[in-house]
């Protein structure tokens, strides 16, 4: 089973890029994120199409999130984290799909830090992880996928120091993705290539993308049970060098 997260940047402005990749790639499931789409906006025609069923929460500006299923429908159980009733933002949606919860996250980037959308993030991540800590303790078969917005080591950015007061590479930042891995999920990307790069996301300036100037933001972390089946793990990269392409790159497991 291969499942893969893609921080599409739009969904319907990077719809043709989608299809092609659901047809190269032919990934199980998908969590998307960054729909920037509200429900009703939401092509799922085109995508069921393409073979794949789909749930999602919708939003205007930067928000969204999707999980696709290839030759099924996905079955949602909740589109929203628990923690805070008073939270609005379309940033987390869950659904089985062959047996598998598939999580899609789309974590708030924080910035600008220190502030009151830093501190949102961090809240944000400690609900994740209350969250979380129940599939651990059930362990129920779960892969919290998304884009975390946090580059979780030195390894995980291109060397640099203009990112330095960024919200993705601060310490809390870390520590909190750090804390969340610990209570037993595993990192698939890192876990299959320890000692290279994997970047996730090259941003739109400065030739970036020419330069490989990259971050590992997107990741895909599996409960115990997934772990003992992880096969293969990777980054689509070429992606990001496509016509219209999204800033991210799909970055995907396979399972046995």
């Amino acid at each position: 089973m291969k499942i893969a997260t893609f921080n599409i940047n739009n969904v319907n402005r990077r719809l043709p890029n989608l299809l092609r990749w659901l047809r190269t790639a032919k990934p199980d499931a998908v969590a998307l994120q960054e729909l920037k789409a509200s429900d009703d906006e939401f092509p799922a025609s085109p995508i069921a199409k393409a073979g794949y069923g789909a749930v999602w929460s919708g939003q205007k500006t930067w928000n969204g999130v999707a999980i696709l299923a290839r030759n099924a429908e996905p079955v949602l159980i909740r589109d929203e984290l628990p923690g805070d009733r008073h939270d609005k933002q379309a940033r987390y949606i869950e659904a089985a799909v062959n047996g598998i919860i598939v999580t899609s996250i789309y974590l708030p980037n924080g910035n600008p830090q220190p502030g009151p959308k830093f501190e949102y993030k961090l809240d944000w991540f400690r609900r994740l992880r209350l969250h979380a800590a129940k599939f651990i303790k059930q362990e129920v078969p779960v892969v919290l996928a998304g884009d975390y917005n946090v580059a979780p080591t030195e390894l995980d950015i291109y060397p640099t120091r203009s990112w330095d007061k960024d919200a993705l590479v601060q310490p809390k930042s870390r520590a909190a993705f750090k804390s969340l891995v610990a209570q037993g999920w595993c990192d698939a990307i890192r876990t299959l290539h320890p000692s290279k790069p994997m970047y996730t996301f090259w941003d739109y300036k400065r030739n970036r993308w020419e330069r490989d100037a990259g971050l590992r933001l997107d990741h895909l972390l599996l409960s115990p049970l997934l772990a003992a089946r992880l096969v293969k793990a990777g980054v689509d990269r070429k992606i990001r060098g496509e016509q219209g392409a999204s800033d991210h790159a799909p970055a995907w497991a396979i399972l046995s």
